[in-house]
């Protein structure tokens, strides 16, 4: 299987559990009249189009590196900016009095260069908001971890494998402290209820399993993907109404600079 880009409508089949997180971190933002705001990594544009709504004569570009997230984004209708960026190496047209990434920053190395970087896409007296999952110490994704290191595809696999991307959030506290004038910190599990046959399988193809299941064929990701799904169906059973409910942490920062 050749590397693919990201699948907007796989991601969006819990579209209401992953906007949730979302717009908790959007109701933390006390910016009232932000000129420009930057959603870095966008996606298909559902959360940026809530930026929108809520500061309406805001100038509001989205960044992403998906072209299938970006098309579906296109399709908002909100009057809303698109652009394609690598974060690794974006850098603003103008400094930003709204930076907001959700979902996004764990997919990047080197958080303790990163952070402070995107500081200084930032206004003074503006504000950077992140949200980052941080569930990588759950079943959902150790038997991810798993599954690699048990297969014959171990060595092609270990590479792309991002087992523990986040810090603790004492860390992003000494990283963003010094850099900022106040420094909003908390965590969230978010109990999901999800629906359908495997759906804890469903969600991780959208999100980690997508960039290890580039690297196989096809035989080779069906493989993985019943070897994943054994491990993590025990680990997630149904309940009496069908439902799995599937616990999932979340880390929010909101730095004023």
């Amino acid at each position: 299987m050749t590397t693919s880009d990201w699948n907007a409508a796989l991601y969006l089949n819990f579209g209401t559990e992953r906007l949730r997180p979302a717009l908790d971190l959007l109701a933390r933002v006390s910016s009232e009249n932000p000129n420009l705001i930057y959603d870095l990594g966008c996606g298909p544009g559902n959360v940026t189009a809530f930026l929108k709504r809520r500061w309406p004569r805001a100038k509001i570009i989205g960044i992403d590196s998906s072209a299938d997230m970006l098309e579906k984004a296109a399709t908002v209708g909100e009057d809303i900016e698109w652009q394609w960026g690598d974060l690794n190496t974006w850098q603003p047209e103008a400094p930003a009095d709204l930076l907001y990434s959700n979902s996004t920053l764990h997919w990047l190395d080197n958080h303790e260069a990163l952070f402070p970087g995107l500081l200084n896409a930032v206004k003074p007296g503006g504000v950077m908001a992140v949200q980052i999952p941080n569930n990588f110490s759950e079943p959902s994704h150790t038997c991810i971890a798993d599954t690699v290191r048990d297969g014959p595809w171990q060595g092609r696999l270990k590479l792309f494998q991002r087992e523990q991307p986040v810090k603790e959030m004492v860390e992003y506290y000494q990283i963003l402290r010094p850099h900022v004038t106040s420094l909003d910190m908390w965590e969230t599990i978010y109990h999901q209820q999800l629906e359908g046959e495997d759906p804890v399988v469903t969600w991780t193809m959208s999100t980690m399993l997508r960039p290890l299941l580039d690297q196989l064929s096809q035989a080779e990701g069906a493989m993985f993907i019943e070897n994943y799904r054994q491990r993590v169906r025990k680990a997630y059973p149904p309940q009496n109404d069908g439902k799995t409910i599937l616990p999932f942490k979340r880390m929010f920062m909101v730095a004023v600079k």
